[in-house]
């Protein structure tokens, strides 16, 4: 069973830099594509970046040249740091996989930031 263990949420004043850590389990985690999506309230889900197994990256264009996201296979552990944050990146933070070789899709539980205005 893959399980995905996010941590480093947090409030912090606009302006401020946050770095998410996603811990995972139970797959080829270094074959994997993982990602972190957000939700802010009354919003859908969306793609924040991606990660491949070649560590090609993905970013949503909004936020390219503040989030950036690595991985660290020898730790089964994907990061996204968080730069120059503003009120409207609030939101949780999910981590997802998508798991070689069948490209299941796993959540993690989620991670709170805030950012007050």
């Amino acid at each position: 069973q893959v399980q995905l263990v996010e941590s480093g949420g947090g409030l912090v004043q606009a302006g401020g830099s946050l770095r998410l850590s996603c811990v995972a389990s139970g797959s080829a985690f270094s074959r994997d594509t993982m990602g972190w999506y957000r939700q802010a309230p009354g919003k859908q889900r969306e793609l924040v970046a991606a990660i491949t197994s070649a560590s090609t990256t993905n970013y949503a264009d909004s936020l390219k040249g503040r989030f950036t996201i690595s991985r660290d296979n020898a730790k089964n552990t994907v990061y996204l740091q968080m730069n120059s944050l503003k009120p409207e990146d609030t939101a949780v933070y999910y981590c997802n996989a998508r798991t070689w070789p069948y490209e299941y899709v796993y959540w993690g539980q989620g991670t709170q930031v805030t950012v007050p205005s």
